[in-house]
């Protein structure tokens, strides 16, 4: 066990001994994301390091406090990446924390979430015992998964101290390109562009505009581009939208407003309030109060999540949990966290994105 585990370790048996709750903290730029933390900080910087890289088996192993951006770095040298495209929000992110928050970028209805991506995971539970799940390749994944129950549950479980990842080559090509429709138009050409097989990995509507991103092989994607149709950005605009997407920087999300998400099935029925719409029409972001958030969500057929709240204090975060699902969460964290030490109160049910 490496000195940083084991100081780790020895504070949650510590905290677990006196029943004292301790806030997980990495980077700490998606602290919004939940209910507030609350205890003491437990920071878990010191964990970082590649333990293992085999760019031939596509795998992937470091410590949990290691920087995202220095991750996607060193996977970026070998011609791959993260294929679920995790926003940041800040250039503290690290990998414990993207995995914690489940939170997936444009990519995630074409190629997968974070948790379909998590080979292994190490974790210290709520009494300091070090756990480990999982493998460092496919084949030898086996047993309960349960390393994939980390992701989006907010460190509720335990303190990731190690994890694994299954990565992905690099497309050769990204085009994007940009079409007038309104809300539902534009849902309904991703879609029929989705079932026709063409190379699909982002779509974003606001404001009677739609961009559609297109990844893979240089012939592939301009084909499918051209197939769409609309004006084709240059690959540096691209790059540049996409991001300000993914890192909620596009003007739609400044602002002193709430920020709300809807989860729904894709071809939902929209309405005159659609603000912007990813994921081909599965996520569609909301900005206002919660009873005109609620009566949002209602219309799409979805769920509804307080992502950004404009008021620290504002509970409600997350969608309550049927009774059945909220039994289950409630043995695992009893197992898992017996005193109930880890981000107590942060998380409202599991919630993967």
């Amino acid at each position: 066990m490496t000195d940083a585990r084991k100081e780790l370790a020895e504070r949650i048996a510590a905290a677990h001994s006196r029943r004292a709750p301790l806030e997980i903290r990495g980077g700490g730029t998606k602290r919004f994301y939940g209910n507030p933390p609350t205890g003491e900080v437990l920071e878990t910087g010191g964990l970082s390091g590649i333990a293992a890289y085999e760019p031939s088996e596509l795998f992937f192993s470091a410590g949990a406090g290691m920087l995202l951006s220095e991750a996607e770095c060193i996977l970026a040298e070998r011609g791959q990446m993260l294929a679920f495209d995790p926003p940041h929000f800040g250039a503290g992110a690290t990998l414990g924390g993207m995995t914690a928050c489940g939170l997936s970028g444009p990519r995630r209805p074409f190629s997968g979430a974070v948790r379909d991506f998590i080979l292994g995971a190490e974790l210290a539970d709520g009494r300091g015992s070090l756990l480990r799940f999982g493998g460092r390749v496919i084949k030898n994944v086996a047993g309960f998964d349960l390393s994939r129950l980390c992701a989006g549950s907010l460190g509720a479980l335990g303190v990731l101290t190690e994890l694994t990842f299954r990565v992905v080559p690099r497309p050769e090509s990204e085009l994007t390109m940009v079409l007038e429709r309104d809300a539902w138009e534009g849902i309904e050409l991703a879609n029929t562009l989705l079932v026709r097989g063409l190379p699909l990995t982002g779509t974003a509507w606001h404001d009677g505009v739609l961009h559609l991103r297109f990844s893979g092989a240089s012939d592939s994607a301009l084909r499918a581009a051209r197939t769409a149709g609309g004006e084709m950005l240059s690959e540096d605009s691209g790059r540049d939208f996409w991001e300000l997407i993914r890192e909620h920087r596009h003007a739609f999300f400044l602002g002193d407003e709430n920020v709300w998400r809807v989860g729904c099935a894709p071809l939902s029925s929209v309405s005159e309030d659609m603000q912007l719409v990813e994921w081909r029409g599965a996520l569609r972001w909301f900005r206002g109060s919660r009873g005109e958030a609620m009566h949002f969500a209602e219309k799409c057929g979805g769920h509804l999540t307080l992502f950004r709240a404009a008021d620290a204090g504002e509970g409600g975060r997350f969608p309550e949990l049927p009774e059945s699902l909220a039994g289950l969460h409630g043995e695992l964290k009893r197992v898992f966290d017996p005193a109930d030490i880890l981000n107590r109160g942060r998380l409202g049910g599991f919630v993967s994105a």
